[in-house]
């Protein structure tokens, strides 16, 4: 080996030990550690929504489908709430099909959303970037 491929060698060895140490800091740290408690009510509204396929068309957080609107904070939006929610639900419009979901199902699923509504903010622009990589945001239920 000549000393430049063992200059070479001694560079990208240092560099993997270093991002493996800095991941290994990152992904085990508990500094940001928030634990996401759903009710028993919560949790079924999440799994009619996985079921039912809803993220294809709505997104939460911005993540999801296009054909339907962001849903994060359906829940608390002026002219919106409960009773809006199961209106759609209940009827569908345009490109959303009519569901027949039963009352339970239909509470269960604005229970989900009411929990997604009171996480946070969508789009959030208070959103902070620190120095090692992660978000800082603000949060409803911090206040």
């Amino acid at each position: 080996m000549t000393k430049k491929t063992t200059y070479n060698f001694l560079i990208i060895t240092i560099l993997i030990t270093f991002f493996a140490v800095f991941n290994g800091f990152i992904y085990t740290s508990n500094e940001n550690e928030n634990p996401v408690k759903l009710t028993e009510q919560a949790m079924h509204g999440q799994r009619l929504w996985q079921e039912n396929n809803c993220w294809s068309c709505h997104q939460t957080y911005g993540l999801g489908g296009y054909l339907g609107p962001d849903l994060t904070n359906i829940y608390s939006a002026e002219n919106k709430g409960p009773s809006y929610i199961k209106a759609f639900l209940n009827s569908g419009v345009k490109a959303m099909p009519k569901f027949n979901f039963s009352e339970e199902e239909k509470n269960a699923l604005v229970t989900y959303l009411k929990f997604i509504d009171s996480t946070g903010y969508y789009p959030n622009y208070k959103a902070k970037f620190k120095s090692n990589g992660w978000v800082e945001l603000e949060y409803k239920n911090e206040k």
